[in-house]
């Protein structure tokens, strides 16, 4: 006949271990389904930051507007030689571009010759816009944007525009700025003396303020 005391320690020992079996079944699918939870979520934020980030990077130049691309398979290399460029002649190009003058192409030679002469680089393009709508309303072949050497048998030409802007620039620099003429109106006095209430002047300022 079994003791008393160890029929006792047996049923505590039973359920003690019916217990542990019960807690395992209920805590182990738990725990695995927060395991599983958490691992997804964490893959899921890893990828959506990836795209964040991916996208981001393809920015457009104009300020706050951004475009979204895939990224190239390859990215170009950047090189450490930088070559400046003059901003004056694509400040001109934009603005003789805007208004679809042949004399676009000349941007980097009207900033150059102005230079030469010490003329504000604004100044040869304003006065082809206030002569010629930029080159559009000038004599056939004639390359004369300026109106320069107009008289009454008729008009100056060249033969073509770099010879027209070498030699426009030349004579602003030597018949009127060497001369006293250095304001728009001072150079309107001689270059276009007719010009009712001054609108020549007007319209040459207000073009070259529109390349600033």
């Amino acid at each position: 006949m079994v003791p008393a005391e160890f029929s006792r320690e047996e049923n505590i020992g039973f359920w003690k271990n019916m217990f542990l079996v019960v807690v395992f079944f209920s805590i182990t699918p738990i725990t695995l389904a927060i395991t599983l939870f958490s691992l997804f979520s964490f893959k899921g934020s890893v990828l959506a930051k990836d795209t964040v980030e991916q996208k981001s990077l393809a920015i457009s130049p104009y300020s706050g507007v951004q475009v979204y691309a895939s990224l190239p398979a390859q990215l170009p290399a950047v090189s450490d030689n930088i070559e400046a460029r003059d901003a004056r002649s694509e400040i001109v190009r934009q603005y003789l571009e805007y208004y679809n003058s042949p004399l676009t192409p000349y941007s980097d030679f009207l900033v150059q010759i102005s230079d030469k002469y010490k003329l504000d680089y604004r100044l040869l393009p304003a006065i082809a816009q206030q002569e010629s709508n930029l080159c559009k309303i000038i004599p056939p072949e004639s390359y004369n944007c300026w109106g320069w050497g107009i008289h009454s048998q008729g008009s100056l030409g060249f033969n073509s525009f770099e010879e027209g802007i070498e030699a426009v620039s030349k004579g602003l620099r030597t018949q009127y700025l060497d001369k006293g003429l250095r304001t728009v109106p001072e150079i309107m006095s001689k270059y276009n003396s007719n010009s009712p209430e001054g609108a020549w002047a007007k319209g040459v300022s207000q073009f070259m303020d529109q390349m600033e």
